[in-house]
């Protein structure tokens, strides 16, 4: 009964790892605030968790528009909600040879995944910090841990949200406010259906993939543990160490052996 009256807000939050960790939020009591493009999806999501005995608040938001983010703060602010959690779940790759890509993607790309997240948590955040309490969850991934051929921007977009969160997390571990990164490796979610990435040697072995709801358990103790990072799974864990001693033009080779298309020659 702690959280009770207690508001998370998830982005991205009708699939995959964000409606993982709302289930878990509602689970422990917490009233939800979700938001993604699709009204529709929206609804769904919303009934599945009210039955958890929650208030859900859905909001439709297009966060590939940065504007869009300052009008979901907006918006909650204007109901008179403390939000106790934010989750910046929503993000999304693209596939292909850096040359070859459309460059609005790319940019719509650097707007979900960097900009609308940096605006959530500088409004959310204020507040928090204002208030003394407060818990910030950032979707990362262990892709910011190692240069990325074949998904140049997404990598780097998730190097940025590593960063960041680590940077605004010293500047505010006094406050009362805690930051977490999440950092999970290829998940069964439909990201990479998105991403146009279906023929990506990475993605072929189903079996190899995470289960959503473990990277959500993981990121969701992480976070209210206080923690600065998780990496989810222990093949990621291992990963991630030994790219840190690797030269980056070796982890960069082997990442493009791991990402470019099954039917490219080695």
């Amino acid at each position: 009964m702690e959280n009770k009256g207690k508001y998370a807000l998830i982005t991205g939050a009708t699939s995959g790892i964000g409606l993982e960790l709302a289930k878990l939020f509602a689970k422990d009591g917490f009233n939800l605030i979700i938001t993604t493009r699709d009204i529709a999806e929206l609804d769904e999501t919303s009934a599945l968790l009210r039955s958890e005995g929650v208030e859900v608040w859905p909001i439709a938001k297009d966060l590939f528009d940065r504007e869009q983010a300052f009008g979901l703060y907006a918006d909650i602010k204007q109901k008179g909600i403390e939000v106790e959690i934010l989750v910046n779940n929503a993000g999304q790759g693209v596939y292909g040879q850096f040359d070859q890509i459309d460059i609005d993607r790319e940019l719509r790309i650097i707007d979900l995944n960097i900009a609308s997240l940096v605006v959530l948590t500088k409004c959310f955040l204020t507040d928090m910090v204002n208030r003394g309490s407060g818990r910030i969850l950032n979707l990362a991934s262990i892709a910011s841990k190692m240069p990325g051929p074949w998904q140049a921007v997404y990598h780097g977009t998730k190097a940025f949200v590593l960063s960041f969160s680590e940077a605004v997390r010293e500047e505010t571990k006094d406050t009362g406010v805690t930051i977490t990164a999440l950092m999970p490796g290829v998940t069964d979610t439909d990201f990479f259906n998105k991403a146009d990435m279906q023929a990506s040697k990475a993605v072929q072995d189903e079996d190899a993939m995470a289960d959503p709801a473990d990277v959500a358990r993981d990121g969701y103790e992480a976070l209210m543990s206080g923690k600065d990072k998780v990496v989810s799974g222990l093949k990621n864990k291992v990963q991630v160490a030994m790219s840190a001693v690797m030269p980056d033009s070796t982890v960069a080779h082997q990442m493009n052996e791991q990402q470019k298309p099954v039917h490219e020659n080695s």
